[in-house]
């Protein structure tokens, strides 16, 4: 083994070094300095999202970050990740289920709005109204009509977000068909995870190329100069983390 620099030896050495060294019997010094750097890393960021969230509370500002992508993209691994040590009584993640019977017969965008922030909050959306974009029309539940009368509108609803004085940031995790098979496998294996396959999940990989067809189009069509798109590549999840906590700290302007 190649001899260890002082600043691996002092990772190894801290607080979240010996618990990783000490968290298997068998010990892989690459694959524990790797998750030492995360999780330092990562608290280091964590510390900055709690600052920022000082600034949304005490300027009144509002914020809306939705994470889309494939099914086991790690889009909620994610948001507990971002919202670990902020204060739970300033932020909401909304993760919607099917629309109710009322529900269906309102206007589309409604549902979200009635989630939309207060003055001092941060809402998370674990999957957004982009649903009617992507899964939706590849599952069959809406009709093409509908499909169409969103893409039509849903430039105009964000950017009246967007003059309404929220900040907005789309996610889209990106993975490929091997690593999505990979996870629901591992899903599948799980007691504590098998909860999370849907039946929408287990037909994801067949309807691989549907879903990249309407992906496209959502990208095409709503990738705009007032709410642009952050594609994140989220085959490693740490990195995936990590870039998106990046990119939340460099676009709202907290430091200011």
């Amino acid at each position: 083994m190649e001899k260890l620099s002082k600043h691996a030896v002092k990772l190894l050495n801290s607080k979240i070094g010996v618990k990783n060294l000490l968290a298997n019997k068998e010990i892989d010094l690459k694959k524990v300095l790797n998750r030492t750097r995360y999780e330092q890393e990562l608290g280091q960021l964590q510390a900055k999202l709690v600052r920022l969230q000082t600034w949304v509370i005490e300027n009144d500002k509002k914020i809306v970050i939705i994470f889309e992508g494939r099914d086991a993209a790690g889009k909620g691994g994610a948001i507990r990740r971002i919202t670990e040590h902020i204060n739970p009584r300033h932020f909401k993640i909304i993760a919607l289920d099917k629309p109710s019977t009322d529900e269906e017969h309102q206007w589309f965008f409604q549902r979200y709005v009635n989630h939309l922030p207060k003055p001092g909050q941060m809402v998370f959306f674990d999957r957004s109204w982009y649903n009617r974009a992507i899964v939706e029309p590849v599952n069959g539940f809406c009709t093409d009509a509908e499909y169409q009368i969103f893409m039509s509108q849903v430039n105009g609803f964000e950017k009246m977000l967007i003059q309404s004085d929220i900040y907005l940031i789309k996610f889209y995790f990106s993975i490929n068909k091997d690593e999505q098979a990979r996870r629901f496998e591992e899903i599948e294996n799980s007691p504590l995870k098998r909860w999370k396959l849907t039946a929408v999940d287990k037909r994801a990989q067949e309807l691989w190329d549907d879903y990249t067809k309407y992906k496209d189009a959502m990208f095409e069509s709503t990738n705009t100069e007032l709410a642009p798109w952050t594609i994140i590549e989220a085959n490693r999840k740490t990195k995936a983390r990590i870039a998106a906590i990046n990119h939340i700290l460099r676009t709202i302007p907290y430091e200011k």
